[in-house]
C-alpha cells in the first residue's frame, strides 16, 4: 500500500515511510501507519519529550489536500488517535508549498507551531535536468570550486557498512562541537543504516595526492605542512526514497575549510542519484528568507549556490487536545527558538 501512496503523492519522501516509522521505534517511540483509503496515508509517531507527549506527522499526511471535506474527516480520526494515546497535541508538517492557497487547505483547528519540523525551507534540485544544465545553474563560485576539486583529484568514495556510519559519527561529535548543533546518536544513525539498508548512505571525501597547505595544487611529494595523502575532508549522510533523495547530515574536518570537499561530494551524489533515476535532490534545510542571523545562514549560502528551487513548505502547525499541557510545550520550545537562533 505504501509503494501506490507514493506513486500518487510523489512529492512524499522517506518522512512518511514505513521505515522512519521503524526507526522511530527503534529509538523509543511508538509509530502507527494509517491508512485512510484512496490512497490517503499517514506515518504518526508518538513522541515522549520533556516538554510533553505529543502526535507528530513529518513531511505528511499523504493525503487528497484540495478535499477539505475529506481533509477534516481524516484529522477528526487523527485527534481520536492522539487522545486515546493521551498526547497533549498534534504537530505535522505537510509537502505543501507556503502559499494563501494552500493554507486555507489546512484541517479546523490548525494553528501555526511555535517550532519548525523538519526542512521547511530547503533547496531542491531536478536530477531530470541534464548534468551541463545542472552545472549551469550552478552559481559561478560553486562551479569553479566543483572543478578545483577535480583539478586536486579528490576521492570520493561510499558505502553502508557499520564502520563508516560509526566513523561518521565520531567526526559528526567533533563537527557538532565546533559548531553548536546536536547530533544524531550512534543509535539512531544505526537504526538509520539497518532499517533502510542501501538507501541510507555515508559519503567521504579524501585526499590521494599531498596538497599545498593552502589547498590550492597538487604536490609531487609531500612536504612537512602539506595536507597528507588520506586526509578526510567531509562526510554526508543521505536517505533515498521514493523520487527523491535528501542530504540528510553532515560532518567535516579541519580541512573542510580549506579543501572543496563538501563541493564534490554532492557533485557526485547529484550524478550518483541521476543515474540511478531518482528525480528531486533535497538538499534538506535552510534560513528562512530575510533572517540573516538564522542559524543555517552560512550553510544557506553553499546550499543555494548548487542552484536548484528554493522552496518554502508550509511551517509545522500544531492541533491542541489539552491546551494546559500545550502551553508548558509552547513556552519551552519559544525559548529554546531564541537560544538556537532559529527565528
Amino acid at each position: 500500500m505504501t509503494k501506490y501512496v507514493f506513486i500518487k503523492h510523489e512529492e512524499g519522501n522517506f518522512l512518511q515511510s514505513e521505515e522512519w516509522g521503524k526507526v522511530a521505534e527503534k529509538v523509543g517511540h511508538k509509530s502507527i501507519i494509517k491508512d485512510f483509503g484512496e490512497g490517503n496515508l499517514a506515518s504518526l509517531i508518538i513522541k515522549d519529550a520533556r516538554r510533553g507527549r505529543y502526535l507528530e506527522i513529518p513531511g505528511g499526511p499523504l493525503i487528497d489536500w484540495d478535499d477539505k471535506a475529506k481533509v477534516n474527516q481524516i484529522f477528526d480520526e487523527i485527534k481520536a488517535i492522539a487522545k486515546a494515546e493521551h498526547c497533549a497535541f498534534i504537530r505535522f508538517r505537510p509537502q505543501l508549498l507556503n502559499t494563501p492557497e494552500n493554507l486555507k487547505k489546512l484541517p479546523t483547528g490548525s494553528k501555526p507551531a511555535p517550532f519548525h519540523l523538519h526542512a521547511q525551507n530547503t533547496v531542491i534540485l531536478d536530477l531530470e535536468k541534464s548534468e551541463d544544465e545542472l552545472l549551469s545553474s550552478m552559481r559561478r563560485q560553486t562551479r569553479y570550486e566543483v572543478r578545483r576539486s577535480g583539478k586536486l583529484e579528490l576521492a570520493v568514495e561510499s558505502g553502508n557498512s557499520k564502520e563508516l556510519f560509526e566513523e561518521f559519527h565520531k567526526v559528526q561529535v567533533e563537527t557538532a562541537k565546533r559548531q553548536n548543533f546536536i547530533p544524531p546518536s550512534l543509535e539512531e544513525l544505526e537504526a538509520y543504516r539497518e532499517i533502510f539498508k542501501d538507501n541510507a548512505k555515508i559519503y567521504k571525501v579524501k585526499t590521494v595526492k599531498p596538497i599545498s597547505p593552502d589547498g590550492k595544487k597538487l604536490l609531487d611529494e609531500a612536504t612537512e605542512d602539506s595536507i597528507p595523502v588520506g586526509s578526510i575532508i567531509c562526510y554526508g549522510l543521505f536517505i533515498s526514497y521514493g523520487s527523491e533523495v535528501e542530504y540528510f547530515e553532515a560532518a567535516s574536518t579541519e580541512y573542510g575549510h580549506t579543501l572543496p570537499g563538501a563541493y564534490t561530494m554532492l557533485w557526485q551524489v547529484i550524478k550518483d542519484y541521476k543515474a540511478m533515476g531518482y528525480k528531486r535532490f533535497n538538499l534538506w534545510g535552510i534560513a528562512p528568507p530575510n533572517q540573516p542571523h538564522h542559524r543555517y545562514s552560512g550553510v544557506t549560502t553553499f546550499k543555494t549556490g548548487f542552484g536548484g528551487e528554493q522552496v518554502e513548505f508550509i511551517h509545522a502547525q500544531d492541533i491542541i487536545i489539552n491546551p494546559l499541557k500545550y502551553q508548558k510545550t509552547k513556552i519551552i520550545e519559544e525559548i529554546r527558538k531564541k537560544i538556537r537562533h532559529l527565528g
